[in-house]
């Protein structure tokens, strides 16, 4: 499990390192994709991911970055694992981030990824 563990560290570092690059952080991503961002919209699957992603990179949004803390990895089976993080924006907002991630032809990718506020009280 050790390596499937840095394999899973890895896709959230690179998760982060690449949310600038739509070519980049969409291959880490299942073709079926999930995933719902912090406005609670969904996309499905790799292509809308990357249509909606290159659209935003067009915008103000390029320059609003975040930081994934990875909190744990719960393995359901072998090949299926959820990761729960903190995301965290450079604008002070703070989300409940989890990765649902497959083991797909011996590389983990993401299958869902779904960010919640946080909200302070």
């Amino acid at each position: 499990m050790n390596a499937d563990i840095e394999a899973i560290e890895q896709v959230v570092r690179d998760a982060e390192k690449l949310q600038s690059d739509v070519a980049g952080f969409t291959g880490l991503l299942t073709e079926e994709v999930s995933l719902v961002n912090f406005t609670g919209t969904r996309l499905r699957g790799r292509a809308q991911v990357r249509e909606v992603m290159a659209g935003a990179l067009r915008t103000p949004l390029k320059d609003v970055l975040t930081r994934n803390e990875l909190l744990d990895i719960t393995f359901l089976r072998p090949d299926v694992a959820l990761a729960g993080l903190i995301k965290h924006v450079d604008d002070g907002r703070t989300g409940a981030l989890t990765f649902v991630l497959v083991k797909e032809d011996g590389t983990w990718r993401i299958a869902l990824a779904q960010t919640t506020p946080v909200v302070k009280p």
